[in-house]
């Protein structure tokens, strides 16, 4: 579907007309230019390339510059692919937050905070074996059993246990559009996005 790239500010909270306090998040979005329009007859497909955020010449590489000279715009950090636009773009065209309406839902997709190593109560909601008393002193939050004896001998693949947590590409869908501000290039969506603050995310209708 098509979407825009947009950097994560932070949450916040609103009321609405009930007086009902909501909890949302502010997403600053584009403008995003047109790097590269994808074509079925060169790519096999029909895409619009977008960038998102000014980087500098010095930090970007020669393919880049090139790349971003063709658009006749300056180096993008962040790029990403978007299908299902209804309007015709061309090359170096610029999209802006306009693009989304009050009360449409969106997916928001980026990475999420990475955790590092934890356990599998944290990683994988486990509620902890044994009981706190009865002799037992450090078995509250291990995993217990992985696997049988002598059949099958082995412990299966994806067996869920401790380990690096987070780091992921996530995509939370339908989240409502609270509120548009064009002005600012800001979108509010309803809820939680992943990933930190000022982390690039992708929003898709």
């Amino acid at each position: 579907m098509s979407g825009l790239i947009g950097r994560k500010i932070g949450m916040t909270s609103i009321f609405d007309v009930n007086g009902k306090n909501i909890p949302c998040t502010v997403i600053e979005v584009g403008p995003c230019v047109v790097t590269q329009v994808r074509t079925e007859e060169v790519d096999g497909y029909k895409a619009l390339q977008l960038g998102f955020d000014d980087k500098t010449e010095k930090n970007a590489t020669k393919a880049d510059v090139g790349h971003a000279k063709k658009a006749g715009t300056s180096v993008k950090r962040k790029v990403a692919e978007f299908q299902g636009f209804d309007e015709e773009y061309k090359l170096g065209d610029t999209i802006t937050v306009e693009h989304f309406e009050e009360g449409e839902f969106v997916d928001v997709a980026a990475t999420s905070k990475g955790k590092g190593f934890q356990g599998v109560v944290k990683r994988h909601g486990f509620a902890g074996v044994g009981q706190a008393t009865h002799g037992q002193h450090n078995r509250l939050r291990a995993p217990g059993s992985i696997g049988a004896a002598s059949y099958p001998a082995r412990v299966f693949k994806g067996m869920r246990m401790a380990g690096r947590m987070g780091g992921e590409k996530v995509k939370v869908q339908n989240l409502r559009v609270l509120k548009v501000v064009t002005d600012k290039n800001l979108l509010v969506v309803k809820g939680c996005v992943p990933g930190h603050k000022n982390a690039y995310v992708t929003i898709q209708k």
